[in-house]
């Protein structure tokens, strides 16, 4: 019986081991962080932007709108932490996050609605997921992490919102 215990309990640290491995892994680095959060926040931005422009749907324009304001406002907040960090925060769109929007500025009104709906599903799961890394994270910068899971809301809000923008627009 002390052998099985004896087991099963070194069973568990082990396990309990990976986990906590497994979390510091997760978190990424402040800098990467910082980049990717405004790199994603950006391009909520500007595909909002030409949402406006675009779709002539009442629900769309109201969730573009809700974009731009709540991205905006944690794109300032960020940037302040960072700076206060002495963290780069990027300027202008990498190649990957211009494609995305160029894509849009493409895209036919006809066919917009559902492309956004389904896009900014995808990137809110991204958005949330990062999000949930540096607010959990072990690592994690105290300041960034308080961030994150002050934002962390609002970004699952706005997943929920394109979940029903895609189901209303598919």
């Amino acid at each position: 019986m002390r052998f099985i215990r004896s087991v099963i309990l070194s069973g568990l640290s082990s396990a309990a081991l990976l986990v906590s491995q497994a979390a510091l892994a997760q978190a990424p680095a402040p800098a990467e962080f910082v980049t990717k959060a405004t790199q994603a926040g950006m391009t909520e931005i500007a595909v909002a932007r030409i949402a406006l422009g675009k779709s002539k749907a009442d629900d769309v324009q109201t969730f573009a709108k809700q974009m731009i304001k709540d991205h905006s406002a944690a794109q300032t907040e960020l940037a302040a932490i960072a700076q206060r960090q002495n963290l780069a925060v990027p300027a202008q769109l990498d190649a990957d996050h211009q494609a995305v929007v160029a894509k849009f500025k493409r895209q036919p009104a006809s066919a917009f609605d559902a492309a956004y709906a389904k896009q900014m599903v995808a990137d809110h799961e991204e958005a949330v997921a990062l999000f949930k890394s540096e607010a959990a994270g072990v690592k994690a910068d105290a300041e960034l992490a308080a961030f994150a899971q002050k934002t962390l809301p609002t970004l699952e809000s706005h997943k929920t919102m394109a979940d029903a923008l895609a189901a209303a627009h598919s």
